[in-house]
């Protein structure tokens, strides 16, 4: 028996989180509202966090803002209008891997499975793996946008009236704070969206190792991994001729200022994406076109005329160099799904190495 579903769906960008923030104790789940078979439980993610990684990572030797801080509700319209880019080759490739091999990934998750998601403000790819999961048990998306989060996830409880739905507002890189769902099925954790790209080498390791615990011996972990390709097909991909990317980048200072009272001068920073062939990774930040001081309350915060401000990695992988990160955080690779061009993969990661 498939799951039940109800609803079509209109495909909304995924929110990222980050390893970086503090979690308070588990708050009680919120009501339902008004969804069957729909809990909500908030974990406190706030505009405090966002201030507290200001400026921590203003007051750091190559000044950064945490990519996750692009995710507000106008960075998800950006994000939207970039996964609809003829350059961005990510969203859609994902997607077609998905449609082409969803009942095999199914077959190997098997009947009555719990499904994590990482990053589940969006769930526009979920609906591609419920269609052909046997009577799956529950579904749990995890992320720090409340208000995607429970629009995302009430869709999905609707559309799939037998699936119990347990959505988390809170950071995904701490999956020993989510509430217990008990199962006969397997645990699954779903990262879609190359978002393991974002992290660095060390951070991917220290994410699946955190997992490996959540998930133990039986459960699996489907990613999104972007593949090293021709350096310049990727260059295009974060360096859009409508300046789409530069405009999602450079939105992350109009939300500094409006919800930690910074004064950034967005104008006097431009946009710089690069793809590195040495590290296999894509650097974006915003450089100073001028010498100029931000200041936030009563904090100053100088940058120099060319100074980068870091603001997201997107990390790109040969299969056995993923095959390495897989295997130190306690996976190894069962399965990798690839499209004709192999640009993108979906791999399919299973517990010990």
């Amino acid at each position: 028996m498939r799951a039940r579903h109800i609803a079509i769906f209109s495909a909304r960008p995924r929110a990222g989180s980050s390893a970086a923030s503090g979690w308070p104790k588990m708050h009680r789940p919120e009501p339902d509202l008004a969804v069957p078979r729909f809990n909500l439980h908030d974990l406190g993610w706030n505009k405090v966090s966002f201030l507290e990684a200001l400026l921590d990572g203003l007051s750091r030797p190559q000044k950064m803002i945490p990519c996750q801080f692009l995710y507000d509700r106008r960075g998800m319209r950006y994000f939207e209008q970039i996964c609809r880019l003829p350059e961005y080759y990510l969203q859609r490739t994902e997607i077609r891997i998905l449609q082409s091999h969803a009942p095999e990934i199914a077959e190997l998750i098997g009947a009555d499975a719990v499904l994590y998601e990482l990053g589940g403000g969006s769930s526009a790819k979920t609906p591609i793996l419920l269609d052909k999961l046997d009577t799956p048990y529950a579904y749990v998306p995890i992320d720090v946008s409340r208000d995607e989060l429970i629009s995302a996830s009430t869709e999905i409880a609707a559309a799939y009236p037998d699936l119990r739905v347990e959505a988390v507002c809170g950071d995904y890189a701490q999956p020993q704070m989510l509430p217990d769902v008990e199962s006969s099925g397997r645990p699954i954790a779903f990262f879609p969206g190359s978002t393991i790209g974002n992290l660095s080498h060390r951070e991917a390791v220290a994410l699946l190792k955190q997992w490996r615990a959540r998930l133990g011996s039986s459960g699996l972990m489907i990613v999104g991994v972007d593949l090293k390709k021709d350096p310049e097909l990727i260059n295009l991909a974060y360096n859009d001729n409508q300046g789409v990317t530069a405009a999602f980048i450079k939105n992350v200072l109009q939300r500094a200022n409006r919800e930690a009272e910074a004064d950034f001068d967005c104008e006097a920073f431009r946009y710089e994406g690069r793809y590195d062939e040495e590290d296999g990774c894509v650097h974006m930040n915003l450089i100073s076109r001028r010498d100029q001081d931000v200041h936030i309350g009563a904090l100053d915060f100088y940058f120099a005329h060319d100074e980068a401000l870091h603001v997201e990695d997107s990390h790109k992988y040969a299969p056995e160099e993923f095959a390495e990160i897989a295997c130190s955080g306690g996976f190894s690779v069962a399965q990798v799904f690839t499209d004709p061009r192999k640009l993108f993969s979906v791999q399919i990661l299973s517990a010990g190495c």
